[in-house]
């Protein structure tokens, strides 16, 4: 039987490290993809997976064991994300990234396999998109977290999210449109 994060917490507060480090293997992929989707850098995803969970061991006290881990980690991550990006300004060329980021999400039985170039063009759109859109793109899409969720994560109302995610989609169909040469005034196709 798997022990729940409520009990792992519990185990954390009362100082085991191996509770730590069950908490991470069991979340770090999802920290990790949301630091990356939202940085855009690899090497700030790995710097960034590591500091939630120094702040998790660190405030562990803080954090309620009744209430689910996942939007605390998310809420940290993105965070940390917007403290890099603003501090950074820059990306690695999207390219890279893009690049990177497609044959992360791939299955291991699937790495030989060429990338898809339609996954790329969205990656290089989302990559592309302002910091406040992505993040919300990103845990909708990326994360598949409802939009009370978002809003509970970001501390904003949910009206907010609304807007950051109709406006996120509406720069994507045009930047895919645009990237894979297609003239989409009417943005007639979602993301779903």
């Amino acid at each position: 039987m798997m022990i729940s994060d409520a009990d792992l917490m519990r185990r954390l507060q009362a100082g085991s490290l191996d509770a730590l480090g069950s908490l991470y293997d069991r979340h770090r992929q999802l920290v990790f993809r949301t630091a990356l989707a939202i940085t855009g850098d690899p090497d700030a995803a790995a710097d960034l997976l590591q500091d939630v969970f120094l702040r998790l061991h660190r405030f562990a006290d803080h954090v309620d064991c009744e209430r689910p881990l996942e939007p605390w980690l998310y809420r940290m991550t993105a965070n940390l994300a917007y403290t890099w990006v603003n501090r950074h300004r820059w990306l690695q060329p999207i390219e890279d990234v893009a690049e990177w980021l497609s044959g992360y999400k791939r299955n291991q039985p699937q790495q030989a396999v060429e990338f898809n170039e339609e996954s790329q063009q969205v990656e290089k759109a989302i990559l592309g998109l302002p910091l406040s859109h992505r993040v919300v793109v990103v845990m909708y899409y990326v994360n598949d977290l409802s939009i009370q969720e978002i809003a509970e994560v970001l501390d904003v109302p949910a009206g907010t999210v609304k807007s950051r995610l109709h406006y996120g989609r509406q720069i994507l169909r045009q930047r895919i449109g645009l990237l894979m040469g297609e003239n989409l005034p009417d943005m007639q196709y979602e993301f779903t």
